[in-house]
């Protein structure tokens, strides 16, 4: 019997006709509703010709997680007083809850991907709605461009929505192709915000880690709310972790405490949104709840301020979801829970003053994530570079190029990047292509059923509580009766389903520590890993890994990492979860990382030659090269010049005054006087340092090498500019009084340091190339007297004033009143009167 009373106090209802109207006019529309208005709920019932409006119409909604899509068709199916499995039905991964009758079915945006890559027609399917679609995850992202492209070439009838639960919607309304936006209203009452920041400052996060003081002051605000305000109360947390954490800190506390995750059980979650049976409840909470479920009884909610996005590190091969502060626009969204039924309270846990500096929305994780999964499914779709779909953000280059890199090593694409059979069939696993590598590589060498076994491990990172040995995780989720184990089990028989009855090597035998081993070392090859002792390790990819000091683990030869994280300020990466292998276990799972062949680099200030056998960075065996490829020394060589700079070659005074007047000329006259600074001469060796650099075998016949005589290679001999050096860029000049000065080209002008009475009767400031030198006039002993560039200048005006000081100090030096008019000298006046 349908609830309509309950229908019709949804407040989306009001624009359900507007919708109608664009979706028959345009096929299209973005609906925008507050959570809690009814659009996912009753929007699909209306669409789908289940409330008595219009015609029968089967309706697709693509949820972004599996708990989502449960409890959106379970509330649906309530509203028309049925179970799910009638003509509401739901499915997600592992789990299939539909009938013939079924007429709307909730599926997660994983399941619908998989589906257009079996049927891209999508037959008998009349409207999609892409729910929660302002989070941007990657799989909505995804689906929303493959449905335009459907829509564009075969099922011009086919209807989509795009439902967000803000107003930021023109990015989705373009996409669609300047589609109808479709804003309702939501019943939002007042929310009080309290700023409540930890006494003390807090950590900040990194990787996955929260400073446990921060989750002893979020159960402290709990606490403080439950006190000072009534209704449930319903607390943000980034994980799973924290969430427990929190959970054990508030017991005793005169309420029901539940947590609500992706991975909570079924139970649980119906708990949760059945609503309070009278007693008072605590709801600790993902982000999941920001906009996927509606919590009945919440007037209160506590915001850690933190959120979990993944992360990718490319160059290491690490991947992981990592702890960051959550957006204003998630802060927003959490905060409106409060204020869906009545007047409510938001506790933020931060000051007031870091809110302004918050990011203004979440990232796409298109732009944050590894790639590999979605470069697999666009190959399928037939766009291997996705340059022709319909994305709010394209790809980014670096990110596609990796996760090209990765499929191609597990031969899901072939050298152009379309994919092989073998990729069609780990797309239709459901699982990552590393994953599915695993299964498929692992299920010839070690038996279907125990790669099923390890991959569904892989899948769904076991509970910290299950320890860091992947082997022994294996035991503890065969044995165990919690809720991971559950899921595990479930996971692991459809994976074994999927694999069939006929899949090779479902008879071998071995260890099962064997059997992880290999598994997790075909999923991430680059993390095989070696022991350097004390528990560190290295892994193919380069990057260090450390055990925790407890761990088990810390003797074994070789690991499989299948779990690390690498905080940004530690020099190793953190290892989480690992199996024991050896080292054929290791090159059977990294083989295309093996290289063998001669290396020549410049190592701690030498030149080292090696034949070296390496897996990846992992060196495996190593001999030195008596007589190495000398165009291998010779890059060597310039690689330690590039290190540590041209002073490796002999420079004499003269030497490097040739430089300074060289690169004065360049910045003064240009070409063709050579550029001489060092990214230029690095470039530029075999131009100047040949053939000297050549015969080199060590960094002792770099230094026997006369950078002088080699830099004058550089002088433009072929335009016959290079004897005119002396005349534009002397090493001396030839001042009044006889003497060679030396000029000194080191700085922005020419230098000529010379005693003031040895330009006696000059007029003029030297030119050099037409610069006119700076004069540093010196007294009789060489002290500084004055700095002039303008010598006609300073004997009108500045002469006195030194002729007064130095002629005290000086008496035996001439010091005429006018210096134009007298010869210049050296000597003394009774010298001078001598001679």
């Amino acid at each position: 019997m349908i609830r309509t009373e309950a229908l019709d106090r949804l407040p989306v209802r009001t624009a359900v006709p507007a919708l109608r109207r664009a979706l028959d006019d345009r096929g299209v529309a973005v609906l925008c509703a507050p959570p809690g208005t009814g659009k996912t709920t009753l929007v699909p019932l209306v669409l789908a010709g289940l409330t008595g409006e219009g015609p029968v119409r089967r309706v697709v909604v693509a949820e972004p997680r599996r708990i989502a899509a449960r409890a959106a068709a379970r509330r649906m199916a309530w509203l028309l007083g049925e179970q799910p499995g009638g003509r509401i039905g739901f499915t997600v991964r592992g789990e299939r809850v539909v009938g013939r009758d079924t007429v709307v079915e909730v599926v997660t945006t994983g399941v619908l991907l998989q589906r257009l890559q079996r049927d891209q027609e999508l037959a008998g399917v009349d409207v999609v709605i892409i729910d929660e679609c302002h989070e941007r995850h990657l799989d909505a992202d995804t689906v929303a461009a493959f449905l335009l492209d459907v829509r564009e070439a075969i099922r011009p009838d086919l209807r989509l929505v795009a439902a967000s639960a803000t107003t930021d919607a023109e990015g989705w309304a373009r996409l669609l192709g300047d589609a109808p936006v479709i804003e309702a209203e939501g019943v939002s009452y007042p929310v009080e915000v309290l700023w409540a920041p930890p006494a003390r400052p807090v950590k900040p996060p990194h990787g996955m880690r929260v400073d446990p003081a921060l989750l002893t002051h979020v159960a402290a605000t709990v606490r403080r709310a439950l006190g000072e305000r009534e209704g449930d109360v319903l607390c943000f947390l980034p994980g799973v972790g924290e969430i427990g954490r929190v959970a054990g800190q508030l017991a005793g506390v005169d309420a029901e405490v539940l947590q609500v995750h992706g991975r909570a059980p079924a139970a649980v979650q119906d708990a949760v949104l059945a609503g309070s049976s009278g007693g008072r409840r605590v709801v600790l909470a993902t982000s999941v709840a920001e906009s996927s479920l509606t919590v009945p009884g919440v007037r209160v909610v506590v915001d850690s301020g933190l959120a979990r996005e993944p992360r990718t590190d490319h160059a290491r091969g690490l991947s992981a979801l990592t702890t960051v502060r959550a957006s204003q626009a998630a802060g927003r969204q959490r905060a409106g829970r409060a204020g869906r039924e009545a007047p409510g309270a938001v506790y933020r846990c931060w000051d007031q003053a870091e809110d302004g500096r918050l990011a203004r929305f979440p990232s796409p994780e298109i732009k944050v994530a590894d790639l590999a999964a979605f470069a697999l499914q666009a190959a399928c779709w037939g766009d291997p570079d996705a340059s022709s779909l319909a994305l709010l953000d394209p790809p980014p280059a670096g990110a596609m190029g990796a996760a090209r890199e990765v499929l191609e090593a597990i031969g899901a694409v072939d050298g152009g990047g379309r994919v092989t059979e073998r990729g069609v069939r780990m797309s239709r696993l459901g699982l990552h292509p590393r994953l599915a590598r695993a299964l498929l590589d692992g299920a010839r060498e070690a038996g279907a059923r125990r790669a099923a076994e390890v991959v569904a491990l892989l899948s769904e990172e076991p509970p910290r509580e299950y320890g860091d040995d992947l082997a022994a995780a294996l035991r503890t989720a065969r044995r165990g009766q919690d809720g991971y184990a559950a899921r595990w089990k479930q996971e692991v028989r459809r994976l074994s389903s999927s694999l069939g009855s006929s899949s090779p090597g479902t008879g071998k035998g071995g260890s099962d520590d064997a059997a992880v081993g290999l598994v997790a070392a075909l999923a991430f090859p680059e993390r095989v890993a070696r022991a350097r002792g004390d528990g560190a390790f290295l892994m193919a990819s380069g990057t260090g890994a450390e055990l925790r000091d407890a761990s088990r683990l810390r003797s074994a030869p070789w690991l499989a990492v299948a779990v690390a994280d690498r905080p940004s300020h530690a020099a190793s990466a953190r290892v989480r979860l690992a199996a024991v292998i050896d080292e054929s276990t290791a090159l059977l799972a990294a083989g295309h990382l093996r290289v063998r062949g001669e290396e020549v680099r410049w190592v701690d200030g030498e030149v080292v030659a090696r034949a070296v056998d390496r897996l990846g960075a992992v060196e495996l065996a190593v001999r030195p090269l008596k007589q190495p490829d000398p165009e291998l020394v010779r890059g060597a060589l310039v690689e330690g010049l590039r290190r540590e700079g041209l002073g490796l070659l002999r420079w004499t005074r003269d030497s490097e005054q040739l430089r300074l007047r060289l690169a004065f000329l360049h910045r003064v006259l240009g070409s063709p006087w050579p550029d001489v600074s060092d990214g230029a001469l690095l470039a530029e060796t075999g131009a100047w340092l040949e053939p000297e650099l050549s015969r080199a075998r060590r960094r002792a016949d770099l230094g026997r090498i006369d950078a002088g005589q080699a830099l004058r290679r550089l002088l433009p001999w072929a335009t016959g500019e290079a004897v005119r050096l002396d005349e534009l860029a002397p090493e001396r000049i030839e001042v009044p009084s006889g003497s060679r000065i030396r000029v000194e080209y080191g700085g922005e002008q020419p230098v000529l340091a010379v005693k003031l009475q040895e330009l006696f009767g000059l007029a003029e400031t030297p030119r050099v190339a037409g610069v006119p030198v700076l004069v540093h006039l010196l007294s009789p002993a060489g002290r500084p007297a004055a700095v002039t560039a303008d010598l006609a200048s300073f004997w009108r005006d500045g002469y006195k004033a030194v002729r007064a000081e130095l002629r005290g100090r000086y008496p035996k030096h001439p010091w005429p009143e006018d210096p134009t008019t007298v010869p210049a000298t050296r000597f003394t006046s009774a010298r001078l009167k001598r001679s």
